[in-house]
């Protein structure tokens, strides 16, 4: 079985919990810190820091800025996202876009999502 907790990159989780983007920002501070499950946010899991996890749903939930557009990062994320599959993890993915302008349409969508998985 893989290690789910990484501690290396507990001080580099720590850095990226101080500087969220404003998506990121928006959404922890709007939603997923006082939704229904618990989340955390930058948790280490493997050799990834993802940026919000739901340990009840087995469900990470990332904000993708424009780098994740790019070639190089289509295919981090690709391996990123395989990874998490084999350790039962579902990945859901939101623009910064869709943060900024469906917001309430994001929010229900992880809603909905979070109570499939609960259902399993």
């Amino acid at each position: 079985m893989r290690k789910l907790y990484n501690s290396k990159n507990k001080v580099i989780a720590r850095r990226l919990r101080k500087n969220m983007t404003k998506e990121e920002r928006h959404l922890w501070y709007d939603y997923l810190r006082r939704a229904p499950q618990n989340f955390v946010r930058q948790r280490a899991i493997g050799e990834y820091i993802v940026d919000f996890y739901c340990g009840a749903a087995k469900i990470v939930i990332e904000v993708d800025g424009s780098q994740h557009y790019e070639e190089k990062g289509v295919e981090k994320d690709k391996e990123r996202d395989e990874y998490l599959s084999e350790l039962g993890i579902r990945v859901i993915r939101y623009t910064n876009s869709e943060i900024n302008l469906q917001f309430e349409a994001v929010c229900d969508d992880i809603k909905n999502k979070i109570e499939e998985r609960m259902e399993l």
